[in-house]
Order: structure tokens, then sequence, then C-alpha cells
């Protein structure tokens, strides 16, 4: 196993668990059948459909003053963000799905400049990086979760055990350009679906077969939105 920067679940940024009810299910999504002819497939199990929110309160204070008397008065604001609601993964991994060129996916630190596309089924990941349906989109509120090979096709994630915490994951879109600072890594099972578990804040998980030419395990690289 590769030597990688190992965030223990105790530590890990609060995540809201959207996918906690998913936990049965594998991540077979990102490993192609020529890493592992035994990778498990995915259940067809419906994703959430529970909206859940960030709640945000903020307070303002008035005073005001006569010659004779001082009143204050204060005001709370509730503001609320809702959270996207990721898929469940797909049960034919194989199947087609529409081409759609979402953004465009820098990490410098590994050389990696491509196209990412909108699915987790093989057939998308084949053409490059995929975003999980349903998560976070580049630069918004939630976590942007991306799939990619590492033996197969393009590899764009082939060394993705190599990036440490500071280095960059630059997404440019038609909304701009949104760089995420990279703030750990963890090797986790199949069946951590927890991964694509949704932000409060805005942050991006990257996500790959592990260790390379193997289904056993995933790779995850997390990192936090900085500009």
């Amino acid at each position: 196993m590769e030597d990688v920067t190992v965030r223990s679940p105790q530590v890990r940024r609060l995540m809201v668990p959207v996918a906690a009810v998913l936990l049965p299910l594998s991540m077979g999504v990102a490993c192609s059948s020529t890493d592992n002819a035994s990778a498990p497939a995915p259940s067809t199990s419906a994703a959430p459909t529970t909206t859940i929110a960030a709640t945000t309160t903020t307070s303002t204070t008035t005073t005001s003053t006569t010659s004779t008397t001082s009143t204050t008065t204060t005001t709370s604001t509730t503001t609320s963000t809702t959270l996207p609601t990721p898929i469940a993964p797909p049960a034919d991994t194989r199947s087609e799905e529409p081409i759609i060129e979402l953004a465009t996916l820098e990490i410098p630190a590994i050389d990696v400049s491509m196209t990412m596309y909108e699915g987790i089924r093989l057939t998308t990941l084949d053409r490059g990086p995929g975003h999980w349906p349903g998560t976070a989109v580049p630069g918004g509120p939630g976590n942007v979760v991306v799939a990619g090979h590492r033996t197969s096709g393009h590899q764009v994630f082939r060394n993705i055990d190599q990036l440490v915490p500071g280095d960059d994951i630059i997404f440019t879109d038609d909304a701009g350009r949104h760089v995420y600072r990279v703030s750990g890594t963890e090797v986790v099972k199949p069946t951590a679906l927890w991964i694509v578990d949704q932000t409060p804040s805005p942050t991006t998980t990257l996500f790959a077969c592990h260790p390379p030419g193997s289904t056993a395990e995933r790779i995850v690289v997390f990192a936090d939105l900085v500009s």
C-alpha cells in the first residue's frame, strides 16, 4: 500500500450524513473490470430524498436613545442553505449515460489537466474523471465528489496517492475558477459511502481504487475551497 497521509474518521471535518443510509452499497463505480473481475456490483437502492439544510443565524442589535429613555432591540435572522443530495451508485456500471462536460479538472502536483464529465459509470470514467451526480458543483455549498481511474483508460488518478496537504485541486467551469486545497488522504473500504456526504462548507473529495490494479480498497483525497 502506498504511503499516504491518513486522516482518522474521528478528526474528519464535520459532514452532513446524506449517504449514511447507503452504507450497504459498494463503491464499485471507480474501478474498471480490467482491474479486478471480481469487483462487487452496487445495489439498486434509491437515493435518500430528505432535504438537509445548513443553517446560519445572525443577530442585529439596534439602540435608540432619547433624553429620558434608552431602548435596545435585537433582531435575529436565520438563513438556510439546502445541500445537494447524492444519487445512489448505479446498478449497471457499464451502461451508457449522456456525455456532459462539466468542467476542467487540474491537479498541478501530479500533472493532471482533463475534462470532468457528469456521471460515475465506467463508460463515463473511461473518458475522464466523473462527477458523482447529486453532489455539489464546483464552488458551491456541499461536497464535490469526483471518481477516476488509476490503471485503466486515461489513468487520471494514477498518482493520487502522491497528493499531500497544501496541494491544489482546481475546477474551471462557466462560473469561474474554483481552487480547493488538499487537507488529507485516507484509505477506506469500498462500502465507505460516507465519503459522498455533503458538508456545510464547500469541499471536494476525489477517490479511486487502491492499490493500483486492485479493487480491495479506495484511496480518498479531501480538500477545502480556498478561492
